[in-house]
């Protein structure tokens, strides 16, 4: 109990293009959540809608159709992987360490079971989707890492965060189903291929500059003279 209550929580840093509107959403539905849903349950429920997205990709290879019972998985993970914690802040029922530890580890897992949903559908290839994978991972484990020592969880980079790319995803869901592949200088690709390639360099990016900023400021803090 000491523990917990010495425990300092980070300072959330999200200024997407989307945070005010979800912020006013999410309290809205926390209000009008029965008594008997508690946080825990919305956790498990966001992670049954990131892996039954992934089934949802790997099904679509035989029914395209399936891209759009994904945009409805995706919607069900949002809510369950935002509220949670918008409930527990608005019951005053916050486990912070708990929380902060189950909820990214679930998202661990289910972003790995959405991608490899993805990579054997046959719309993204299997490389392509280990090679977002493994940035995905390297963007959060720097993320962690600066949570733990600079004590600032960053939620968003400049207009994207969570939610703006679980709508992008559900736009490219759509795309899909009318044009999975696309032409570049002569070359079919697949769409969601191209798509990627943008995304990783970016994701590594973004990672890259996180961890010299941070390196910088904790060397300057922690200077030995």
């Amino acid at each position: 109990m000491t523990r917990s209550l010495a425990f300092q929580n980070a300072t959330r840093d999200q200024q997407s293009i989307l945070t005010s509107l979800e912020k006013r959403t999410l309290l809205w539905l926390a209000a009008r959540l029965p008594h008997w849903v508690n946080p825990d349950h919305l956790t498990i429920l966001g992670f049954a809608g990131m892996i039954l997205t992934g089934l949802s990709y790997y099904l679509a290879q035989w029914d395209h159709r399936m891209l759009l019972v994904g945009i409805l998985f995706l919607a069900i993970n949002w809510f369950g992987d935002s509220l949670d914690g918008t409930l527990a802040r608005y019951r005053n029922r916050l486990r912070p360490r708990y929380g902060f530890y189950v909820d990214h580890i679930v998202d661990a897992f289910g972003i790995f079971f959405l991608m490899a949903g993805f990579g054997l559908s046959g719309y993204m290839s299997l490389p392509i989707a280990g090679a977002f994978l493994i940035a995905y991972y390297l963007m959060n484990i720097e993320i962690y890492l600066a949570t733990y020592t600079v004590g600032v969880f960053k939620l968003s980079y400049g207009i994207w965060g969570p939610t703006e790319l679980r709508v992008l995803l559900a736009i490219g869901n759509i795309a899909m189903m009318f044009k999975p592949l696309v032409t570049i200088a002569g070359h079919r690709f697949l769409l969601a291929d191209v798509g990627a390639a943008v995304a990783v360099p970016f994701i590594l990016a973004v990672t890259i500059i996180g961890a010299l900023r941070n390196t910088a400021r904790l060397y300057g803090e922690e200077r030995l003279d």
